[in-house]
């Protein structure tokens, strides 16, 4: 797979952070793994104020063993899950340059990397996380989305194809993939998609917003709002659907400045 590096695609910096809005709610932490779900490992419902009264028992045990990896592991993912992207980088680059070949490592740190928008260090550094001889989907597609962040839409739906190879018909690499057919403006397909991923995981408010785009801007609207809203208490779903309208229309704003 080429690994040319042309300069970031402006439509996707503008349409990710958009798409957290859309997706989260308009929470004050939130990173490129909460759109697509394809650099992070938490779950969609854990709250990241569940990860604080364990962080200064995280820090302890950090500082007493900074050298053990699975330690820097999980307080670098205890510190992503709070927004301390930089403080995650630095810790799980120290503990890279300890450990060069530890697998969950370089994918933490490329994950960490991802985070802060460093988008080609970070897909290098997924690259050393795993083989062709023992490829991980997960990682795979990690390394679509920071491709999608890049503008190489085309190199990224290689790699989300590669880890449906594996896991076919997940709805997270699904979404991930149908997100990317949109930034490159084939609605259909990525409409197409966007609906298997919705079939098989129509709970997850990530593929719901990247659904819930797509269809507004095809001018669904009725069907978007509808999908968007999924089954939220009103408040939340009116704060979504007003989310939704917003986006659609600096979109178009976007559009006709062109």
């Amino acid at each position: 797979m080429s690994k040319r590096s042309p300069l970031a695609s402006p439509t996707a910096r503008f349409l990710f952070p958009a798409l957290l809005a859309l997706a989260l709610g308009g929470c004050q932490t939130m990173s490129l793994e909460d759109v697509t779900g394809a650099l992070g490992g938490k779950p969609e419902s854990a709250g990241k104020a569940d990860a604080k009264p364990d962080m200064d028992a995280l820090r302890e045990r950090y500082r007493a063993r900074p050298s053990d990896p699975n330690i820097a592991i999980e307080y670098g993912k205890a510190l992503r899950d709070t927004g301390q992207r930089a403080q995650a980088v630095a810790v799980l680059e120290q503990a890279v340059l300890a450990h060069p070949s530890n697998k969950a490592l370089l994918a933490g740190y490329g994950r960490a990397l991802a985070d802060g928008g460093n988008f080609q260090q970070a897909f290098d550094v997924l690259s050393r996380a795993h083989t062709p001889e023992d490829p991980d989907w997960h990682i795979l597609s990690a390394q679509g989305a920071a491709l999608d962040q890049l503008g190489r839409n085309e190199e990224a739906q290689q790699y989300y194809a590669a880890a449906l190879k594996i896991v076919p018909d997940e709805p997270q690499v699904l979404s991930n993939l149908g997100l990317s057919y949109m930034l490159q403006n084939n609605l259909p397909r990525a409409e197409e998609t966007l609906r298997r991923a919705h079939e098989r995981s129509p709970a997850s408010s990530r593929v719901r917003a990247n659904l819930a785009l797509v269809l507004g801007l095809e001018g669904k609207l009725a069907e978007a709002e509808t999908i968007v809203k999924g089954d939220l208490p009103p408040a939340e779903a009116a704060a979504k659907v007003t989310a939704l309208r917003q986006l659609l229309a600096k979109k178009q704003q976007q559009r006709a400045e062109k």
